[in-house]
């Protein structure tokens, strides 16, 4: 839904970043197809083609290029909306405009000329939320975005996602395991164990049951 926060949270191996992959179709599913919020089934190659270029992927290891700087790393987003020709030319003066606003927002338009590779992981992880603001999507994957953070790392860079959310009205999609920036950021948790999913509904509605169903035992609540 527009302008929601949605959190996957579970186990390793519960399938959260499976079902991320395969909203997004870097996973074919194993059954039955994925249909947009139009109703329509993705089964063409232009269809899929045209879906991923609309659905931006944030991942934990956050696939940048170390040896170029952090706008030529979000510039590389507008590389779908080109033809193979018009690629060649380079990049607009509205695409640059639109890479440096989205390192503005999240708070890196003094890193734009700085190699990627010198950056924090924080502060990677913010490059590749640049990225995706950049490719203008309408829907955003996080796969576990902040699993290799800091506390104050992963809060900024959850805080930028759920701003994003709100700001743009884009839907995003969270891979999570840590139960507290589960329960501070999402609108709707989906939890799920061995694939199956054993819980939907609000943070407020996340009891010990629910979580004993998540993660087959009592689970630590404050972690």
């Amino acid at each position: 839904m527009d302008g929601e926060v949605t959190v996957l949270l579970g186990p390793s191996g519960a399938g959260k970043s499976t079902l991320l992959r395969t909203l997004n179709l870097l996973t074919q599913p194993s059954a039955g197809h994925i249909v947009t919020s139009a109703g329509q089934q993705l089964k063409s190659r232009r269809d899929i083609r045209f879906h991923r270029r609309d659905t931006a992927m944030i991942f934990q290891q956050h696939q940048l290029i170390g040896r170029l700087s952090a706008l030529r790393n979000v510039l590389m987003a507008r590389l779908g909306r080109h033809s193979v020709w018009s690629s060649l030319a380079g990049f607009s003066r509205a695409e640059k405009h639109l890479a440096l606003e989205s390192l503005s927002r999240v708070g890196l338009f003094d890193k734009a000329l700085t190699r990627c590779d010198s950056l924090s992981g924080g502060q990677q992880q913010r490059v590749g939320i640049a990225r995706a603001l950049t490719q203008e999507p309408k829907l955003i994957l996080a796969d576990e975005p902040i699993a290799s953070l800091d506390p104050a790392s992963s809060d900024r860079v959850m805080k930028i996602l759920r701003d994003v959310c709100r700001e743009d009205r884009i839907p995003v999609i969270v891979s999570l395991h840590q139960l507290d920036f589960a329960k501070a950021y999402a609108d709707r948790i989906i939890g799920l164990c061995d694939g199956d999913i054993v819980f939907d509904g609000p943070p407020s509605a996340l009891d010990n049951a629910a979580l004993s169903r998540i993660y087959g035992a009592p689970a630590d609540t404050t972690n």
